[in-house]
């Protein structure tokens, strides 16, 4: 069986369950209220209409920033369904027909892999839109430039797509490697909303830790990205330490999905399934 068709096979597995397509409406839901909540808070006080003690924003740089919400918060559900796509078939039981009718394991990855960028491209779409259809309406509620016509917000854009197909395929080498679904999704909820954000804070305060926390996955995707609602239209994400450029950060972020997979598919993929 070549790739494509294995390939195929695994698009109809995929898209014949409902878990990508709940969350999918979570991932808008959760990105569309956190735009609109930054993009009337941060336009309004920019325009004065808020009084803060903050520092000031840049107009030229509110539109970055609030839609780089769609990554900044959102990452976490393309590293869900990639973790997903793996796990419930391991829980499932769903594999075994799969290895018996392709029994070339690594071609039954690789076209969980495929689909993978499918659904990351997919999920791009539904976060973007999600962040930058309100935070434009308020931005132009201010009187701000919403950026369409600058090619700076279009490469904005275009990185995010590319962030979320990144974050689905490293969710996939994930869910290869940690074949029990809880402690996988567990796994990635602790480290995603709790170890690195405490990782990079600390950075703020001890020297030296930032230059380590920078290369952390959620770092490197705001590195790629170019911008965060936590770090500012940066590019880094991180509270301390010289920023990644954005293609460093892509680079760090592909490397984070190659060697998920590459580990999944040595040490776990080709164990029994029973």
């Amino acid at each position: 069986m070549s790739l494509m068709n294995v390939s195929r096979s695994e698009a109809t597995k995929q898209f014949s369950t409902s878990m990508w397509w709940i969350l999918a409406i979570v991932l808008f839901v959760y990105v569309a209220f956190t735009a609109s909540a930054l993009g009337f808070v941060l336009s309004a006080s920019a325009a004065g209409a808020l009084s803060t003690r903050g520092p000031q924003i840049s107009a030229d740089g509110l539109p970055a920033m609030i839609y780089s919400a769609a990554t900044s918060v959102g990452y976490v559900f393309p590293l869900l369904i990639g973790t997903l796509m793996v796990t419930s078939e391991f829980r499932h039981k769903t594999l075994t027909p799969t290895f018996l009718a392709t029994p070339r394991r690594g071609l039954v990855l690789g076209g969980k892999a495929l689909v993978g960028v499918l659904i990351g491209v997919l999920y791009a779409v539904v976060g973007i839109v999600a962040s930058v259809a309100p935070g434009a309406a308020f931005l132009a509620g201010f009187g701000f430039d919403a950026g369409f016509g600058s090619s700076d917000t279009w490469a904005l854009i275009g990185r995010m797509v590319i962030s979320f197909v990144l974050w689905v395929l490293i969710g996939i080498g994930v869910g290869a490697l940690v074949r029990n679904q809880v402690g996988a999704i567990v796994g990635v909820l602790v480290f995603t909303q709790f170890l690195e954000p405490i990782g990079r804070i600390a950075a703020s305060f001890v020297d030296g830790l930032g230059d380590v926390t920078r290369f952390f996955p959620g770092a490197a995707g705001d590195a790629l990205v170019g911008a965060s609602v936590f770090g500012g239209a940066t590019g880094a994400g991180t509270a301390a330490g010289d920023p990644l450029t954005w293609w460093a950060g892509g680079l760090v972020l592909l490397g984070y999905a190659a060697l998920f997979l590459v580990l999944g598919n040595l040490f776990s993929w080709r164990r029994d399934v029973s």
